[in-house]
């Protein structure tokens, strides 16, 4: 009986090992649009751009 709660643990630790695993392969993926959210950063501080005025940081706006 005493081998049974061990066990138990070990097969809770493995699933969740693998679970880690699966979610780590799910991460690395690129997904359609990436690039497309990589290009619309100020590429001087990093942040997001909406419209083409010009950053919060006074970079000026993307060429389009």
């Amino acid at each position: 009986m005493r081998g049974l709660a061990s066990d138990v643990i070990f097969k809770i630790v493995s699933l969740f090992l693998v679970g880690m695993a699966v979610l780590a392969m799910f991460g690395k993926l690129r997904f359609p649009g990436q690039k497309k959210l990589s290009s619309v950063r100020c590429p001087r501080c990093g942040r997001f751009r909406i419209g083409s005025g010009p950053c919060a940081c006074g970079h000026k706006g993307r060429r389009s």
